[in-house]
């Protein structure tokens, strides 16, 4: 039996149907109570299983032998998946798969060390693992939704960084495969797109498939970090998205891995794929 942990996030959400699309046998875990009674109400097998509460954890891992889990960034996260790997000792998972962070092995920006702290967690326990290590994610420019379609013109800090970025579609493929077929323990996959991109680059992908001129502009670390505060985003998450911003600049994310093509056997999503699939949440 799998579980997956977070099942209603972003990569919960893919690797969810991913693995019903292969008629693995899992479980879904949400935290809110009323979201596992929505999703028993598709068919699905869902429990409760809250980060912050180590006896919803071992009641949810009891008969799973594989384990799931990635968790939103946040001030906690080590404390929170500390409890993770804990209850999965306790329960002695056959295979925890640990959605981790792109050079979390360097821990060279603040959002790679509780990750990093994680994954050391994990090797000192014994437990079997697969760590898997994204770049920045595709999505992410949804984000800009509102001005593309208002303004034509997204904006951002980023500079002329190249980033691969992947699609959590791809991350979701890989987490399957790990958890569904054998030859993946002990390993940490590197988890890129296809090429490396600048943020003026994707602007002009997202022009040619809308039709119209779509800009980027590109803002200082201030003024962007101002109008995130205006938002409502929490200080210490827009610090860090700067300081991942600064590692992006400094070139660490320009380098192109071919796990997804060596896991899956397909070569990850384009950018254009990306904006075709989700073209109506930018029109």
């Amino acid at each position: 039996m799998i579980l997956v942990l977070n099942a209603g996030g972003n990569i919960g959400t893919e690797l969810v149907r991913e693995l019903a699309s292969r008629g693995a046998e899992f479980t879904a875990a949400y935290r809110a109570p009323e979201d596992v009674e929505a999703a028993q109400a598709t068919g699905l097998k869902a429990v409760e299983a809250d980060f912050s509460r180590p006896e919803t954890l071992e009641k949810a891992l009891n008969g799973v032998q594989k384990l799931f889990f990635v968790s939103p960034p946040g001030q906690r996260l080590e404390e929170f998946e500390g409890n993770i790997v804990t209850a999965a000792q306790k329960a002695q998972i056959a295979h925890v798969v640990k959605m981790s962070v792109w050079g979390a092995e360097e821990e060279a920006f603040v959002f790679a060390k509780p990750h990093r702290a994680i994954e050391k967690q994990i090797l000192a326990t014994g437990l079997p693992y697969t760590f898997l290590r994204p770049t920045g994610f595709m999505q992410n420019m949804l984000g800009n939704a509102p001005t593309i379609k208002s303004q034509s013109a997204f904006y951002a800090p980023h500079g002329d960084a190249r980033v691969a970025e992947i699609d959590f579609r791809d991350i979701a493929r890989v987490a399957a495969i790990a958890l569904t077929e054998d030859g993946h323990l002990g390993k940490a996959y590197d988890l890129t797109g296809g090429v490396a991109m600048t943020m003026a680059e994707r602007a002009e992908v997202l022009s040619e498939t809308l039709g119209k001129t779509v800009s980027y502009v590109m803002t200082t670390e201030a003024d962007w970090k101002a109008t995130m505060l205006g938002y409502g985003l929490p200080e210490w998450q827009i610090d860090g998205i700067l300081d991942l911003n600064r590692y992006y600049k400094a070139g660490h994310s320009e380098r192109v891995s071919s796990a997804v093509q060596d896991v899956t056997g397909d070569p990850p999503r384009t950018y254009r794929q990306f904006v075709e699939d989700y073209i109506q949440a930018f029109r």
